[in-house]
C-alpha cells in the first residue's frame, strides 16, 4: 500500500479558514481593496480579532458572491454567435443623400490653407 491510502482523508484535504482577515478578504474574491470596501464590505459582518484584527466569515462571503451572481451575471455567450446576428440589424432612418462629403472638403480646405501658409515669404520689417 502507498503512503497515500493510509493517510486519513482530513490530512489529505487540506482545510480551508472559516474566518478570512480583512487583508485577505478582497483577494478572495478577486477585486480590489476599494471595490471590497465600497460594495461589500457593508454587507458583511465583521468579526473582530484580537483588539485591532477584522475578519469575515468565508461563508457569508460566499453567500455574497452567489447574490452578486444571480443579480449580475450573465450566461456565457456561446462561440460563433453574436448578439446582434439573433436581433437583426435596425434599418436607417437617414436616407443617402447626394452632395460633397464634408471631411473631404475640410482636408481640401486644410491642405489649401497650409499651402498659402507655407508659401508666404516674410516680411522684413
Amino acid at each position: 500500500m502507498s503512503a497515500l491510502t493510509d493517510e486519513p482523508l482530513a490530512r489529505m484535504t487540506p482545510l480551508q479558514p472559516r474566518l478570512i482577515r480583512f487583508r485577505d478578504a478582497p483577494g478572495y474574491l478577486g477585486m480590489d481593496r476599494n471595490r471590497f470596501n465600497a460594495e461589500v464590505r457593508p454587507a458583511l459582518t465583521e468579526i473582530p480579532i484580537g483588539t485591532q484584527g477584522i475578519a469575515f466569515d468565508r461563508l457569508e462571503l460566499d453567500a455574497w458572491v452567489e447574490q452578486y451572481k444571480h443579480r449580475n451575471g450573465r450566461p456565457a455567450q456561446r462561440k460563433g454567435l453574436l448578439t446582434w446576428d439573433d436581433t437583426g440589424r435596425q434599418a436607417s432612418s437617414i436616407e443617402a443623400e447626394s452632395g460633397i462629403s464634408t471631411s473631404a472638403t475640410e482636408a481640401d480646405a486644410f491642405a489649401k490653407a497650409l499651402a498659402q501658409a507655407t508659401s508666404r515669404k516674410r516680411r522684413s520689417t
